[in-house]
């Protein structure tokens, strides 16, 4: 019995060289389209498809492999006798290999300009029914989507024959792709046709980046994802320059800090510890917004994470190099800089020229749960509406500045949450506690004599007078907080007692 492969390629990589030993091996060589072209440009002989179906293809090539004698073909069960009776009484030979990649949606849509009908055309249909065809009889047909398994399949054929495992796991690869195609073309049909952000069933698709060496800690695997698309910005588009790769939990930790430092339009510096902000500052350029962030804790951000929104240049690299850091991000470095940061063996260094690109609430946040998956909207917003003065105190105007820059801090520090600032720089912060008055004595604690005449924002409500009687002690001179306690005039009471001014949002950040 002849030996057949069926090969319609969209990805081109290696085709020709594993059509060629396909051929030596005694395949005959079935295909159609560009891919035919090719490999009869490369002098490999080649039954076209409509010799094989007897039927020209038709609408413009939108059909030439959905036909029978293709799929009874790739179907028919070797070792069911009335298949086999079956498609020899049709005049149909049995097909042993496929291997076919999908029309290239994915790149069509991430095109500038892409129109949704170009989209459309990109849909593959007979692609998909083929390998999935052979998928399903994966024991007797070899089917292949990754062109980086076309020397696998070759070596194993010459050793004698393709393992059963082998086609298991090139099946599983198939509804794998497949999946994921469709995974793509669904959430594309979605949002281009205005349905429902949260759908009633979610897939969702994701391509690796890399394995990790580990997770949060090093008993759990773990493997770093990015989304499908075009996201200017984000950390899945930052360039490392130098150092070892990323764990698990640096990227958790730049993902933080990225996100703070897109907040603010002046030269800013963030500094993160697990995923907790523990100095920001803001300068007149980049250098003293570093060394104001590192004043703010410089106990804290040993071993942190450091993300500006400027180019580092010689003088604040010089700074950054004094101390062990993970990863410094910017938007660009001068040579001089990474000449100097490179110096320190594992830090590293990454480039994100997007960085001050905004995130916006039509991305989406993911967390895993057991048995479970909680999504929503990306938390974008700042202020909803205008601020409202509640006290008898009207804040100054450095104060309303000093406010709303530590409301920027408060809103990426994990609940209950508070943040000290004074000039554009943090003072103290007292994050993730399991109440509201332990957190603002946290981060009176770290702010020590800074604390005076500092501002303070709180990521919700104040439920007692506690927090605002604290913080009249500690010498905090305005509060920013959302308001929205039954108590809140108790709040409002003590701060008029103790001359503090404090304004309402009308907006909570919680952040676990």
């Amino acid at each position: 019995m002849k030996k057949r492969a069926l090969i319609s390629v969209s990805d081109k990589t290696g085709v020709v060289e594993f059509a060629r030993e396909l051929a030596d091996l005694g395949y005959e060589i079935i295909s159609t389209g560009g891919t035919a072209k090719a490999l009869r440009d490369a002098k490999i002989k080649v039954i076209g498809v409509s010799d094989l179906t007897g039927f020209p293809e038709c609408l413009d090539g939108r059909v030439k492999t959905l036909h029978p004698n293709i799929h009874a073909g790739i179907l028919a069960m070797r070792a069911n006798e009335k298949h086999m009776e079956e498609i020899s009484k049709l005049g149909i030979e049995p097909i042993d290999i496929v291997a076919i990649n999908l029309y290239p949606f994915k790149q069509t849509i991430l095109k500038e300009g892409a129109t949704f009908e170009e989209a459309i055309e990109n849909i593959d249909i007979g692609g998909p029914t083929m390998i999935r065809a052979a998928a399903k009889n994966y024991q007797d047909v070899a089917v292949v989507v990754d062109p980086s398994d076309y020397q696998m399949l070759i070596e194993q054929l010459k050793e004698g024959q393709l393992s059963l495992e082998t086609k298991k796991y090139l099946a599983y690869k198939v509804f794998e792709h497949t999946a994921s195609y469709d995974a793509l073309i669904c959430e594309y049909l979605r949002r281009r046709t205005g349905q429902a952000r949260f759908p009633d069933t979610l897939t969702l698709t994701f391509e690796k980046v890399q394995d990790m060496r580990y997770g949060e800690n090093p008993h759990q695997n773990a493997a770093f994802y990015r989304e499908i698309g075009k996201f200017e910005g984000t950390l899945t588009a930052a360039k490392q320059l130098h150092g070892k790769e990323l764990s698990y939990n640096n990227i958790a930790d730049a993902d933080a800090a990225i996100a703070l430092v897109k907040e603010f339009d002046e030269p800013a510096v963030v500094a993160v510890k697990h995923a907790n902000p523990c100095g920001v500052a803001v300068g007149d350029d980049i250098y003293s917004a570093y060394i104001r962030a590192y004043n703010a804790d410089p106990v804290s951000i040993f071993g942190g994470i450091v993300a500006a929104n400027r180019e580092i240049d010689e003088k604040t690299a010089a700074e950054i190099s004094k101390i062990f850091l993970e990863i410094v991000i910017a938007p660009s470095f001068t040579e001089e800089a990474i000449n100097i940061i490179s110096q320190k063996k594992n830090i590293r260094i990454l480039q994100l020229p997007g960085i001050s690109i905004k995130n916006t609430s039509e991305m989406t946040e993911l967390k895993k749960v057991a048995g479970g998956l909680l999504v929503q909207d990306l938390d974008a917003q700042l202020l909803e509406g205008e601020l409202k003065v509640v006290t008898e105190k009207q804040p100054t105007e450095k104060e309303l500045k000093d406010l709303l820059f530590a409301w920027k801090v408060v809103k990426y520090t994990k609940s209950n949450g508070i943040v000290l600032a004074k000039d554009s720089a943090t003072t103290g912060i007292g994050p993730g506690q399991t109440n509201r008055i332990t957190a603002l004595n946290l981060a009176i604690d770290y702010a020590g004599g800074l604390s005076k005449g500092s501002v303070m924002a709180s990521d919700a409500y104040f439920p007692f007078s506690d927090c605002a009687e604290a913080a009249a002690k500690a010498g905090i001179t305005a509060i920013i907080q959302p308001g929205g306690s039954i108590r809140d005039e108790d709040s409002i009471k003590m701060c008029n007692e103790k001359g503090i001014a404090m304004v309402f949002t009308g907006m909570r950040h919680f952040k676990h």
